[in-house]
């Protein structure tokens, strides 16, 4: 669709401009097509639903095939810890989204539970999001919990949102944290300045905490963490650590520019770290009680080899130094 701006409209918000003068679609809708970059200003991709419309300006709007309601069953495997008839503790790879969205519309965690489970699960929790009670990021690998039945679902939501649960994730960083353990407390929320990103913000942000332990240490420029969560915001570890200048290695989209601590590590060692094609963060241990029978569940996994090798690398190059002081 293509809008050509009157001067009367210097100034509106965007997405109020645009459904306005389409007339059959909501600016809800209007508003979710701008955020996933359907948006066009005289070619120039438009950022924010609340950008200024410029009167004379050339609007275009794309409107994207419908996707299907339910996402289809695909046979993907992927490793399992655990099963019974309420749930599926699984270790998730890197690389994998857990649920159809913009941009993933298959070839997800969700499309192989539904190959994997029949038609049992559709409908749990949702049709978009089927048994899925919590998630990791595409490319964070380790253990994930999926529910089966209505019932686990409704019991496992609530252990998560009360925390009473035991969550862990390792974490190579750059830098060594000071004091070595503590916590990271700071609200997160958009980052106004690019919406795929999360940021700690003074406004607007929900709060989060992070605690972290530091593991090893690797030539002063490089550390191993053990992260735990006080709260399940997105991105929440990764924008934390990036806050404290110790992002996480690989991190495509919070280590924007090399660490200074980076010269501290030794060549080829150096090349091999900065050249890592993923954030460097493995959920490494999930413990709850089953939402049937009340028994404790643990679950932990190692990283997986791209992660292993990082470390064998690491151990390689010098023995890892201890945390002292701090």
């Amino acid at each position: 669709m293509r809008i050509v701006a009157g001067p009367e409209a210097g100034g509106e918000r965007v997405d109020r401009f645009l459904a306005d003068a389409i007339g059959t679609m909501s600016r809800a809708r209007v508003k979710s097509l701008i955020e996933a970059g359907h948006a066009r200003r005289d070619g120039v991709a438009v950022k924010e639903p609340a950008e200024a419309v410029r009167a004379g300006a050339l609007y275009t709007l794309t409107v994207p095939p419908p996707t299907p309601a339910r996402p289809l069953a695909q046979a993907i495997p992927f490793p399992i810890l655990y099963e019974d008839d309420a749930l599926i503790v699984l270790d998730k790879p890197a690389g994998l989204v857990v649920h159809p969205a913009p941009g993933n519309e298959d070839g997800t965690l969700v499309n192989a539970l539904l190959a994997y489970c029949g038609d049992a699960l559709p409908g749990i929790g949702g049709e978009r999001r089927p048994g899925i009670v919590h998630r990791l990021d595409k490319d964070t690998s380790g253990v994930m919990v999926v529910a089966k039945t209505q019932a686990a679902m409704t019991a496992l939501t609530a252990i998560f949102a009360a925390r009473d649960l035991d969550r862990s994730y390792l974490a190579l960083v750059w830098g060594v944290p000071s004091p070595l353990k503590g916590e990271i407390a700071g609200a997160i929320g958009r980052d106004p300045r690019d919406r795929k990103r999360m940021a700690v913000r003074g406004v607007g942000g929900k709060q989060a905490l992070t605690g972290y332990k530091t593991m090893r240490v690797w030539h002063g420029g490089v550390s191993l963490l053990e992260c735990r969560l006080g709260t399940g915001r997105t991105h929440q570890i990764r924008v934390h650590l990036a806050s404290t200048s110790h992002p996480v290695l690989g991190d495509p989209l919070y280590l924007r520019r090399i660490p200074a601590v980076a010269r501290l590590v030794p060549q080829p060692l150096r090349g091999q770290l900065l050249d890592f094609s993923r954030q460097a963060l493995h959920a490494a241990e999930l413990g709850f009680r089953h939402p049937v029978t009340g028994v404790r569940l643990s679950f932990k996994t190692p990283p997986p080899s791209d992660f292993k090798v990082l470390l064998d690398s690491l151990d390689a190059s010098t023995a890892p130094g201890p945390p002292s002081g701090g």
